[in-house]
């Protein structure tokens, strides 16, 4: 492989770990610069690129039937690697695509809640709904990082998130950063509608092949995501209640949202199922 292509490959997997180290803490002034600075050259150009590119909605309901035609082709074209992972992949496999979302799951939704304030208030409860079911309306046994848990104990895995800091790849480093970024840094929290609209949404067929994996391989713990591919339809409807609420949309972002999400999902997905896939487990 090309030198270059190699430190570039270094620097990004760095990049990522970096930036997720500075959203977990509050950054002194030099750790503020390097935030902007991976920020500019990670997220806000495809930001930028995609609002620049939306299609031009006349309105939220007009969006929205867009983004239910994305989603019908999205799910229409499942990936050998999902195939793979419902259908062949081993325990041990699986466990390297488990561990490799560990830091999302372990702390799911925690990230979110500061976009609440950002958004107006009808949008903002609507959003904050979906939040208190994720977090388990109150009861700590049924928040979906406590679901996350089970799973790993069932599997034998650390619960403990700085265990999985050196084995996660900067695809699922950034799955992790996008969600931090949507709800407290992005320039607009309609960027956050957009994403978690399709997110919501998108679970419903991007998680069959973790549940049917699970399944098959006699898992118990698998609650994490059966109650996703449950309580997910009722998210995805708070999420649309939430962008028809809002009275002055902003289309190209929200699509734009839409778009970022998509992409930093589907290719930390892959890239973990490829993982998995090369490990001879």
């Amino acid at each position: 492989m090309n030198p270059a292509t190699v430190a570039a490959r270094l620097q990004r997997d760095r990049t990522q770990r970096e930036l997720h180290g500075l959203y977990g803490r509050v950054p002194d002034l030099d750790g503020y610069a390097a935030m902007l600075a991976i920020e500019e050259q990670w997220i806000l150009p495809a930001a930028r690129a995609y609002e620049a590119d939306a299609p031009d909605f006349a309105s939220a309901g007009e969006l929205l039937a867009g983004l239910k035609d994305f989603l019908a082709a999205e799910e229409a074209d499942i990936s050998d690697n999902q195939r793979f992972l419902a259908n062949e992949a081993t325990l041990g496999q699986f466990k390297v695509v488990v561990g490799e979302f560990a830091l999302d799951g372990l702390t799911e939704s925690e990230s979110l809640l500061p976009v609440v304030p950002r958004l107006p208030y009808r949008s903002g409860m609507a959003v904050f709904r979906v939040l208190i079911d994720e977090l388990g309306c109150g009861n700590d046994d049924k928040s979906h990082s406590q679901l996350y848990r089970d799973l790993l104990l069932e599997l034998g895995m650390s619960t403990d998130p700085d265990s999985y800091l050196d084995s996660t790849g900067p695809e699922c480093y950034a799955y992790v950063n996008m969600f931090h970024w949507l709800a407290s840094r992005a320039p607009s929290p309609q960027y956050f509608l957009g994403a978690y609209g399709y997110f919501e949404s998108s679970v419903l067929y991007g998680f069959q092949s973790f549940a049917r994996a699970a399944k098959r391989l006699g898992i118990q713990q698998d609650a994490y995501y059966t109650e996703h591919l449950y309580i997910d339809s009722y998210h995805s409807n708070h999420m649309r209640t939430a962008i028809r609420a809002l009275e002055e949309p902003d289309l190209a972002k929200i699509w734009a949202g839409v778009r970022l999400a998509s992409d930093i999902v589907g290719t930390a997905t892959e890239a973990a199922i490829t993982r998995a896939r090369k490990a001879s487990l």
